[in-house]
């Protein structure tokens, strides 16, 4: 069964917050378009995240191009399913064109624009936005494969009762470590902790959010190439702080006083045992100084802008760990949830746009060949730009850019014409 193979004046692939955007602001401007998804609209959000998830950054920052947040906890954390509905809603308030279940396989340039093939069939585009994301494929180390006991990355790991029985590994200790083991442990698990140098954040400082301090001082609007090395800066991992229960620190170290075994980075899988480097006080003090960090820059904005705030004290570590190495054995552990990472997959995208690590260039999202966009990379533009607050933005500006490059060419759509040879998936 083939979807279309009609020429359309846009491609957008990926039904998820930026593929939307970007969907709402071309139909504002009149621009023929499609969106494909693989799943439903906000497919990532339905199957991709645990049960108890929720946003780390407050409702009030949902803020799509003519859907900002309208509900009545703007200062809260919307659950899975409320993203979800957010999502649905934004949707039906504009009806986009989006073919639902459909794959994109291969993106090839042709004369004239492009051709997408997917799972149902060919499509030919005058211009394309990759809107799928950041986070296509789980990481999973190859120690794993020494593993005797079961194991899953974060991306499948859904609640503490559907893994197996006894204590549980947690690898990795950015945002989904750190909340998986969270989880995990107010469950009653057995949670064994490897940290990490994942950086944290108060939830909370001098009266208001600390999200909601951080945007009133610009980070949010800061552009990537206000830095010296924008690529390090895409490397950092966020800081991990949680939404759950109204928003709150996580402090592995009070966790650590309530039961919580942590270690350091996981070495090795060797002699039966599971080996952890001897960083893990130096992780928490780093984790504790980028937090303490953040509070100094409130601090000074605060001062520098005569702001009224209540004086809040700072934090005071609660718990040292044991200096030396660690290690587990093998037998003692259930199970193994993975909270390593995801890396790019834009294998599907043959079209010379991408640098040698595999990162496509692009100046905010448009690319050195004309009329291919990518939309919804963290720090696309700021720091907004991977988040539901900014990726409007984003969307907008790829927009005007959309509309230009068709205004210039307006081709009918007997202009599109697709080499056979270059739609093999």
């Amino acid at each position: 069964m083939r979807v279309d193979g009609s020429a359309h004046p846009v491609v957008v692939v990926g039904g998820g917050q930026a593929g939307l955007a970007m969907s709402h602001c071309l139909t504002r401007l009149g621009v023929g378009h499609v969106v494909l998804e693989r799943g439903r609209v906000g497919e990532s959000w339905r199957s991709r995240r645990w049960d108890s998830f929720c946003l780390v950054t407050p409702n009030w920052q949902c803020d799509l191009p003519g859907h900002p947040y309208a509900g009545g906890d703007p200062g809260g954390f919307m659950v899975r399913e409320e993203i979800v509905a957010y999502l649905e809603d934004y949707a039906a308030s504009f009806a986009p064109p989006v073919r639902e279940r459909v794959t994109a396989t291969r993106l090839t340039a042709v004369e004239g624009g492009f051709a997408v093939a997917t799972d149902r069939g060919v499509l030919t585009a005058g211009q394309v936005v990759v809107a799928t994301g950041p986070y296509q494929t789980p990481v999973v180390p190859r120690l794993a494969e020494r593993l005797t006991v079961p194991s899953l990355h974060s991306d499948a790991y859904r609640a503490p009762g559907d893994l197996p029985g006894g204590p549980v590994l947690v690898v990795g200790s950015g945002q989904s470590g750190c909340q998986i083991a969270e989880d995990l442990f107010l469950a009653g698990r057995t949670v064994h902790l490897a940290v990490g140098t994942a950086p944290r954040v108060a939830r909370r400082y001098r009266g208001r959010d600390v999200v909601e301090w951080l945007d009133l001082m610009g980070h949010y609007d800061r552009p990537i190439t206000e830095f010296d090395d924008p690529d390090a800066v895409r490397a950092r991992a966020n800081h991990y702080v949680t939404g759950r229960d109204g928003g709150r620190d996580i402090d592995l170290r009070a966790f650590a006083l309530r039961g919580m075994r942590l270690h350091g980075r996981l070495t090795g899988i060797t002699g039966g045992r599971f080996e952890f480097a001897d960083d893990l006080e130096a992780n928490l003090d780093h984790a504790d100084a980028v937090s303490e960090g953040v509070k100094d820059s409130v601090d000074a904005y605060i001062a520098s802008n005569g702001i009224a705030a209540p004086v809040e004290e700072r934090y005071v570590p609660v718990w040292r760990p044991p200096a030396g190495t660690s290690a587990v054995r093998a037998d003692e552990i259930g199970s193994v949830v993975w909270c390593t990472g995801f890396r790019r997959d834009h294998s599907w995208i043959r079209v010379p746009v991408f640098d040698g690590t595999g990162y496509p260039a692009h100046t905010r999202g448009v690319t050195r060949w004309p009329g291919l966009y990518f939309l919804g990379l963290p720090w696309q533009h700021t720091w907004g730009s991977g988040r539901i607050v900014g990726v409007g933005r984003d969307a907008e500006h790829l927009a005007g850019h959309i509309a230009t490059h068709l205004a210039g060419r307006a081709p009918s759509a007997s202009g599109y014409h697709v080499h056979p040879e270059l739609l093999g998936t």
